[in-house]
Protein backbone atom coordinates (compact mmCIF):
# COMPACT_ATOMS: atom_id res chain seq x y z
CA UNK A 1 0.00 0.00 0.00
CA UNK A 2 1.16 3.52 -0.93
CA UNK A 3 2.04 6.15 1.96
CA UNK A 4 -0.48 9.27 2.14
CA UNK A 5 1.09 12.10 2.60
CA UNK A 6 0.01 15.32 4.64
CA UNK A 7 -0.46 17.42 1.80
CA UNK A 8 -1.68 14.42 -0.09
CA UNK A 9 -4.44 14.24 2.61
CA UNK A 10 -5.06 17.81 3.10
CA UNK A 11 -5.62 17.84 -1.14
CA UNK A 12 -8.13 15.59 -0.76
CA UNK A 13 -10.12 17.51 2.04
CA UNK A 14 -9.68 20.67 -0.15
CA UNK A 15 -11.11 18.98 -3.21
CA UNK A 16 -13.87 17.45 -1.44
CA UNK A 17 -14.73 21.10 -0.63
CA UNK A 18 -14.55 22.64 -3.93
CA UNK A 19 -16.49 19.89 -5.16
CA UNK A 20 -19.08 20.72 -1.96
CA UNK A 21 -19.02 24.41 -3.17
CA UNK A 22 -19.35 23.64 -6.91
CA UNK A 23 -22.73 21.18 -6.42
CA UNK A 24 -24.05 24.50 -4.10
CA UNK A 25 -23.29 26.89 -6.43
CA UNK A 26 -24.87 25.15 -9.29
CA UNK A 27 -28.00 24.16 -6.77
CA UNK A 28 -28.29 28.01 -6.23
CA UNK A 29 -28.51 28.86 -9.83
CA UNK A 30 -24.87 29.21 -10.61
CA UNK A 31 -23.95 31.47 -7.83
CA UNK A 32 -21.03 32.99 -9.28
CA UNK A 33 -18.90 33.35 -6.00
CA UNK A 34 -19.49 29.66 -4.70
CA UNK A 35 -18.36 28.64 -8.18
CA UNK A 36 -15.34 30.58 -8.06
CA UNK A 37 -14.51 29.30 -4.64
CA UNK A 38 -15.39 26.27 -5.58
CA UNK A 39 -13.36 25.96 -9.16
CA UNK A 40 -10.30 27.80 -6.79
CA UNK A 41 -10.07 24.89 -4.17
CA UNK A 42 -10.90 22.36 -6.53
CA UNK A 43 -7.74 22.86 -8.68
CA UNK A 44 -5.27 23.91 -5.42
CA UNK A 45 -6.71 20.30 -3.81
CA UNK A 46 -6.15 18.94 -6.76
CA UNK A 47 -2.16 20.13 -6.92
CA UNK A 48 -2.09 19.08 -3.57
CA UNK A 49 -2.94 15.53 -4.16
CA UNK A 50 -1.12 15.00 -7.10
CA UNK A 51 1.55 17.65 -6.53
CA UNK A 52 2.89 21.04 -8.86
CA UNK A 53 4.92 19.10 -11.45
CA UNK A 54 2.28 16.76 -12.59
CA UNK A 55 -0.35 18.94 -12.34
CA UNK A 56 1.13 20.78 -15.11
CA UNK A 57 2.46 17.94 -17.22
CA UNK A 58 -1.24 16.76 -16.81
CA UNK A 59 -2.89 19.79 -18.60
CA UNK A 60 -0.25 20.52 -20.58
CA UNK A 61 -0.16 17.44 -22.91
CA UNK A 62 -0.10 18.28 -26.42
CA UNK A 63 -3.31 15.96 -26.85
CA UNK A 64 -4.93 17.55 -23.85
CA UNK A 65 -4.13 21.50 -24.73
CA UNK A 66 -7.75 21.54 -26.19
CA UNK A 67 -9.48 20.54 -23.17
CA UNK A 68 -7.18 22.72 -20.70
CA UNK A 69 -7.72 25.72 -22.60
CA UNK A 70 -11.89 25.03 -22.28
CA UNK A 71 -10.99 24.12 -18.55
CA UNK A 72 -8.64 26.93 -17.60
CA UNK A 73 -10.95 29.32 -19.81
CA UNK A 74 -14.23 28.57 -18.19
CA UNK A 75 -12.54 29.05 -15.14
CA UNK A 76 -11.56 32.79 -16.06
CA UNK A 77 -14.80 33.72 -17.17
CA UNK A 78 -16.97 32.17 -14.04
CA UNK A 79 -14.39 34.34 -12.45
CA UNK A 80 -15.34 37.30 -14.41
CA UNK A 81 -19.07 37.03 -13.50
CA UNK A 82 -20.48 34.90 -16.34
CA UNK A 83 -20.98 31.69 -14.65
CA UNK A 84 -23.16 29.73 -16.87
CA UNK A 85 -21.02 30.20 -19.76
CA UNK A 86 -18.15 29.49 -17.44
CA UNK A 87 -19.76 26.12 -16.56
CA UNK A 88 -20.50 25.23 -19.99
CA UNK A 89 -16.90 25.50 -21.29
CA UNK A 90 -15.82 23.96 -17.90
CA UNK A 91 -18.02 20.76 -17.98
CA UNK A 92 -16.97 20.79 -21.50
CA UNK A 93 -12.88 20.81 -20.97
CA UNK A 94 -13.68 18.25 -18.17
CA UNK A 95 -15.22 15.76 -20.30
CA UNK A 96 -12.31 16.15 -22.74
CA UNK A 97 -9.71 16.06 -19.87
CA UNK A 98 -11.08 13.38 -18.25
CA UNK A 99 -13.31 11.44 -20.55
CA UNK A 100 -10.77 8.59 -20.98
CA UNK A 101 -11.52 7.76 -17.04
CA UNK A 102 -15.08 7.18 -17.56
CA UNK A 103 -14.97 3.76 -18.49
CA UNK A 104 -12.92 3.07 -15.91
CA UNK A 105 -15.28 4.50 -13.24
CA UNK A 106 -18.13 3.33 -14.74
CA UNK A 107 -16.66 -0.47 -14.20
CA UNK A 108 -15.87 0.70 -10.62
CA UNK A 109 -19.02 1.79 -9.86
CA UNK A 110 -21.19 -0.86 -11.43
CA UNK A 111 -19.41 -3.14 -8.52
CA UNK A 112 -20.50 -0.85 -5.61
CA UNK A 113 -24.18 -2.63 -4.73
CA UNK A 114 -26.81 -0.31 -4.42
CA UNK A 115 -25.47 1.86 -7.50
CA UNK A 116 -24.57 -0.91 -9.55
CA UNK A 117 -28.06 -2.51 -9.37
CA UNK A 118 -29.52 1.50 -10.44
CA UNK A 119 -26.61 1.05 -13.59
CA UNK A 120 -27.63 -2.52 -14.44
CA UNK A 121 -31.39 -1.17 -14.64
CA UNK A 122 -33.02 -1.97 -18.40
CA UNK A 123 -33.16 1.93 -19.72
CA UNK A 124 -30.03 2.89 -17.96
CA UNK A 125 -28.07 -0.08 -18.47
CA UNK A 126 -27.92 0.82 -22.54
CA UNK A 127 -26.93 4.31 -22.22
CA UNK A 128 -24.39 3.64 -19.56
CA UNK A 129 -22.71 0.82 -21.73
CA UNK A 130 -22.61 3.24 -24.32
CA UNK A 131 -20.75 5.73 -22.63
CA UNK A 132 -18.25 3.30 -21.78
CA UNK A 133 -17.55 2.00 -25.34
CA UNK A 134 -18.99 -1.49 -24.04
CA UNK A 135 -20.79 -2.89 -27.55
CA UNK A 136 -21.00 -6.39 -25.92
CA UNK A 137 -22.68 -5.12 -23.09
CA UNK A 138 -25.45 -2.99 -24.86
CA UNK A 139 -28.85 -3.74 -25.55
CA UNK A 140 -30.52 -4.30 -28.43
Amino acid sequence: MLPITDYQKIGIGVTGFGVFFLFFGIIFFFDKGLLAIGNILFISGLTLVIGLERTFRFFFQKHKLKGSAFFIGGIFVVLIGWPMIGMLLETYGFILLFGGFLPVVINFLRRVPVIGNILNLPGISSVVNRIAGDPSNSMV
